[in-house]
């Protein structure tokens, strides 16, 4: 009998007999509380994370085969660096620093659809994931990074396939990350600041303009986004609320 398959998306580690899996499973005759183990043995290097699995069967013999997927890469670099989400503004604001042992671990988690032919390809593939999420790595800019895998700087790391970080490291990488984020915060602020007079200097004026402006002098995306992105200007200090509506750009 030709074999079946059966794919569905569950949480790394935590699959189980509810939707979407249970009712997938119920009419092929298998053992689902054996696919599940199995399932969840498989998938537990991605702990809570979003997996696609293909369960593969033969429904003469109740026999089956596993395959798994991984997440994106960014996906994994968020769960390596303990964040919720990348950066807004990549170029400005920091979210996360890594150590090169844990960007060789994603590239070994992704190698199968990575395109570089070597490990150290593939981690300057991940390092260039890290540039667009706003990630640091070894506290520098990714391709700062990208430039020293290039000259041999981490070939041991690479060639050991090194992927595990010291208790000390990994508290390092944590204090790190709030640094990080108390800088963000404080440049926002001075961002936020220097907007809010921007929009009291154009009160009136189309938002289009007012966007222009914030970026001509630098304001970051995320804080543009957070005061224009419902396409009202906010209300600038000292101004009364409800003040006149952007004047409607001229055709």
């Amino acid at each position: 009998m030709a074999k079946q398959t059966v794919e569905a998306m569950i949480a790394g580690g935590r699959a189980s007999a509810a939707p979407p899996l249970g009712p997938a499973l119920g009419p092929t005759g298998l053992n689902v509380a054996d696919v599940i183990k199995k399932i969840n043995e498989k998938t537990a290097a991605f702990n809570g994370m979003q997996v696609p699995v293909k369960i593969t069967f033969d429904a003469s013999d109740k026999s089956f085969d596993i395959s798994v997927g991984t997440p994106p890469a960014s996906a994994l670099l968020k769960a390596e660096g303990k964040i919720e989400l990348g950066s807004g503004s990549a170029k400005l604001d920091k979210v996360a620093d890594l150590m090169i042992e844990q960007i060789i671990k994603v590239a070994k988690m992704k190698e199968d659809a990575l395109a570089g032919k070597t490990l150290k390809d593939k981690v300057k593939e991940i390092l260039g994931t890290c540039l667009s999420m706003g990630i640091i790595v070894e506290g520098k800019d990714p391709r700062e990074v990208i430039k020293e895998v290039n000259e041999g700087k981490f070939d041991a790391e690479i060639k050991a396939e090194k992927t595990e970080l010291t208790a000390e490291e990994l508290k390092h990488l944590e204090e790190e990350k709030v640094r990080l984020a108390a800088e963000a915060e404080k440049r926002h602020a001075a961002e936020e600041a220097l907007a809010n007079q921007i929009m009291k200097e154009m009160e009136g004026k189309a938002t289009g303009m007012i966007k222009a402006k914030m970026v001509e002098v630098g304001i970051s995306r995320t804080v543009i986004d957070k005061l224009l992105g419902t396409g009202k200007a906010a209300v600038a200090p000292g101004a009364a609320p409800g003040g006149a509506p952007a004047a409607p750009a001229k055709k």
